[in-house]
């Protein structure tokens, strides 16, 4: 069976990210498998996308990264989520679920 390519809606990847950091400390590469395993690879995350999101967020001070070797021993860069980070989170979650909401209520009146 083709695979089918799923765009992700504006501002979604931060909030996967953000939710995927809530479970704790992690490096890019780790944060991409979390959510690909999660959606049986339905989302794929590319580099090209999650690199300056998570260089975004870092700015805006939602995560803080620090240099750290990864469990194949190799130089990584791990993130972490703040207390803005947090606070973020919740506010991204209500919304997502105020919108899928409304999104739900349209479909199933169509």
């Amino acid at each position: 069976m083709a695979k089918i390519r799923t765009d992700l809606m504006q501002g979604t990847l931060e909030l996967l990210i953000l939710k995927t950091l809530s479970r704790g400390t992690m490096h890019g590469y780790g944060i991409a498998q979390h959510i690909h395993q999660t959606v049986d690879d339905v989302i794929r995350i590319e580099d090209g996308s999650l690199y300056p999101a998570l260089y975004r967020m870092e700015e805006r001070g939602w995560v803080q990264s620090q240099w750290g070797v990864s469990e194949n021993n190799r130089r990584a860069k791990f993130y972490k989520l703040t207390r803005a980070g947090r606070k973020q989170l919740d506010g991204e979650q209500a919304n997502w679920q105020r919108i899928s909401q409304a999104i739900t209520r349209i479909l199933r009146t169509a």
